[in-house]
């Protein structure tokens, strides 16, 4: 029996939808030809690929590395038709790329797209703006090509790539008065009795501020966790708190107009941003293109001198 992409499409697909009969319907298939399909792979490869429970069908051991490999396998190929039918063009074909979020990674996404316009108009750029953690697991898997993350550790299954480290400020509403003269620093010790607006602890981010005002041996008042930049921009435009993000964040887009932006100290917070793309799948040419834009489009970043961001 030979392993034929459709074959491994079907598997994909319940691994990815836990069901036979959602991955029937989605691939507009009879369930019971899916789950042939399913029995030949286990009768080739001489292992049992999927399990069956209440909840759902998930990957045994075996079928989570065949998993891996049919999702390299079927990018290739899928790639490999759009590169036959665009021959005769420029570089063309899908790139997702994922941006932080509360990362000044977030405030690239517009000069990442003018530039693949600019420069690789037949490639269909899909930007994602989410969390480190869910990016990350996203790349692992072949979902997506690359991101900008915060990331304080390696990650298995994934690259990282320093690119440079950026200093946290604190954005408060207009007008709130605020401890010390306006051009100081402020040290962490001062948020004490600052209604704060953060991220949920869940975020790297909040982590390293939650470490940071321990040691200024400071307890946050943090009156919510929102985890959308809109809806926290609103919230502090609004006058509900004072929130803690990089100043590029801030001064890159329009929805924060009007804020404070105040350095902090003693001790400074600050994260390292990096590339992430997985280290087992490779890029396929619309990535690599993306890749080099996106990398371009950061050293302009860090040539503009923007407060707070230094090389890693």
């Amino acid at each position: 029996m030979s392993v034929d992409f459709r074959k491994l499409k079907s598997f994909v697909k319940i691994v990815d939808t836990g069901s036979v009969s959602r991955a029937a319907s989605l691939l507009r298939t009879a369930q019971p030809a899916l789950s042939q399909q399913i029995a030949a792979l286990e009768a080739h490869f001489k292992h049992k690929l999927l399990i069956r429970s209440n909840v759902g069908i998930t990957p045994t051991e075996a079928g989570l590395i065949l998993y891996r490999h049919a999702q390299l396998m079927l990018k290739q190929i899928e790639q490999a038709q759009v590169d036959i039918d665009q021959a005769a063009k420029s570089v063309a074909g899908r790139v997702s790329i994922g941006l932080a979020t509360y990362s000044s990674s977030s405030a690239l996404s517009l000069p990442i797209l003018k530039e693949m316009k600019a420069r690789h108009p037949h490639i269909v750029v899909h930007i994602n703006d989410s969390f480190g953690q869910i990016l990350s697991e996203l790349i692992m898997t072949g979902k997506m090509d690359m991101a900008l993350i915060y990331a304080a550790a390696p990650i298995k299954g994934v690259t990282l790539q320093p690119l440079f480290r950026e200093e946290m400020f604190l954005v408060s509403p207009p007008g709130i008065e605020l401890p010390g003269e306006s051009s100081a620093p402020l040290p962490l010790s001062a948020l004490q009795d600052i209604p704060l607006l953060l991220p949920s602890k869940a975020h790297l981010l909040r982590r390293l501020i939650d470490d940071a005002l321990a040691r200024a041996r400071a307890t946050p008042d943090v009156v919510a966790e929102i985890e959308s930049v809109p809806a926290l921009s609103a919230a502090v435009l609004d006058g509900l708190g004072s929130t803690i993000l990089p100043a590029s964040v801030v001064t890159e887009t329009a929805i924060f107009s009007g804020a404070q932006v105040r350095a902090l100290t003693k001790p400074v917070i600050d994260a390292t941003v990096s590339l992430c793309v997985a280290d087992h799948l490779p890029l396929s040419e619309p990535a690599i293109a993306a890749r080099s834009v996106l990398l371009d489009v950061v050293g302009k970043l860090m040539s503009s001198h923007h407060p707070g961001i230094r090389p890693a």
